[in-house]
């Protein structure tokens, strides 16, 4: 395997690569060309993105700055928002779902270290893949590490650290990120009252 196969499947790999190389320097000129590009040429970004991007779904919206390592690696489903100053380090496959939310300078990291520091230091990374599932929320300044998966629909405090995976429809937070509830009908009911009730007073102004 090469050492960019050997990246992508998770395996220690040797990072000073020309291959890995080559991806990265043209990630970056493309994010460069993102985060320069006028606030009022949204169509600009989009076709910078669609070559920059494994896979973005036509509908998916990423406010600048924004960084990653290589770009082809993530994939970001329909109706996602991602907001100011997002980091992903896409060593692996990042995959984030649809209509998912992402707070402001939240960072998801595939990519990592070995422990050892002789081997650390002698060149060699190693990364595991990350999963945002559809309709997830991650508050502000939240930290995604290596090999986590966040089930589908919950919702995560800003500020927290998760280094386990998340179940679906849940309340997590802190650091180490944990399940503080279910979401439950409950939750649906009263968000549901208070967007009728906005809709109904907004019909009669």
């Amino acid at each position: 395997m090469t050492e960019l196969e050997l990246m992508n499947a998770g395996e220690l790999h040797y990072f000073c690569d020309e291959e890995i190389d080559a991806i990265a320097f043209k990630a970056q000129e493309l994010i460069e060309r993102f985060n320069a590009a006028p606030a009022n040429d949204e169509a600009a970004r989009k076709e910078i993105l669609k070559e920059l991007l494994g896979k973005g779904g036509e509908w998916c919206l990423i406010k600048p700055p924004f960084h990653c390592d290589y770009g082809k690696f993530i994939e970001i489903g329909e109706g996602s928002f991602l907001n100011y100053d997002c980091i992903i380090l896409d060593a692996c496959k990042v995959k984030i779902g649809s209509r998912v939310f992402i707070g402001p300078r939240t960072c998801i990291y595939s990519a990592s270290h070995p422990i050892d520091a002789g081997v650390r230091l002698s060149g060699y990374d190693i990364s595991k893949p990350v999963t945002i599932c559809d309709n997830v929320w991650l508050g502000g300044n939240v930290v995604v590490t290596p090999g986590v998966t966040v089930g589908e629909g919950s919702v995560i405090g800003a500020g927290s650290v998760i280094t386990k995976d998340i179940p679906a429809n849940v309340i997590a937070a802190g650091n180490p990120c944990r399940v503080i509830r279910e979401i439950t009908e409950e939750d649906k009911r009263y968000w549901e009252e208070k967007r009728d009730r906005y809709l109904k007073n907004k019909d009669k102004m």
